[in-house]
């Protein structure tokens, strides 16, 4: 396993029964991840002091309780990139750190090709390994069903002072999409997916994996 050491503004301070202690900027949050069947004592005083903890809904979904005041969105730094973070209704914060690892593998294959390059995102969520991509002089074709999600990535790039690199931003079917991608006999240099287990398309379709 390659591990994510790169990160100043993001720490995964701790983990047990069932969740995780975690730096987001100065902001620290508790999420639940059901990785961690391990039981520790949580001796670290943040555990007590968070701002903010997710709980899990037995009927599905949950919410968030804020012990302390925090934003409805803030940024953090990895490099370059700037990611806008936003407490969501199941859990998520609209970045996966440990997909950094990830983001530096393709950045660093784009930059020794030494070439333009054509790079497909499909399940592009917010945009982090996009933005890697165009920040490494690739031209990007990112892809999601959700509108929402490429808006989020849009507004990624504008923090992150990319947008005027080569990218396009589209609200598709991820299989549809390359389906007539391959009738059209468009090519891409590379293709990055990391599809959901569970999702909905833009017509209210269900991915499930």
């Amino acid at each position: 396993m390659r591990l994510s050491e790169n990160w100043k503004d993001y720490e995964l301070i701790d983990a047990s029964d069932g969740e995780r202690l975690e730096r987001w900027g100065n902001i620290i949050l508790i999420r639940p991840d059901p990785q961690i069947i391990w039981s520790t004592e949580k001796e670290n005083p943040l555990w007590y002091s968070a701002h903010a903890r997710y709980h899990r809904s037995n009927k599905g979904g949950g919410s968030w309780e804020q012990y302390k005041k925090i934003p409805a969105q803030w940024s953090i730094n990895y490099g370059s990139l700037t990611f806008n973070i936003k407490p969501m209704g199941f859990k998520h914060t609209g970045v996966f750190p440990e997909q950094a690892v990830n983001w530096d593998f393709a950045a660093e294959k784009i930059k020794k090709e030494g070439r333009p390059l054509k790079i497909l995102n499909l399940f592009g969520y917010t945009g982090c390994a996009t933005l890697a991509c165009m920040n490494a002089g690739a031209s990007v074709c990112h892809v999601d069903a959700s509108k929402g999600m490429v808006q989020w990535a849009k507004e990624n790039a504008v923090s992150s002072n990319i947008a005027d690199k080569p990218v396009r931003w589209l609200v598709d079917d991820c299989a549809k999409f390359v389906q007539r991608e391959i009738r059209r006999g468009n090519r891409y240099d590379g293709i990055i997916m990391d599809p959901p287990s569970y999702g909905r398309g833009p017509g209210g379709e269900v991915w499930k994996l």
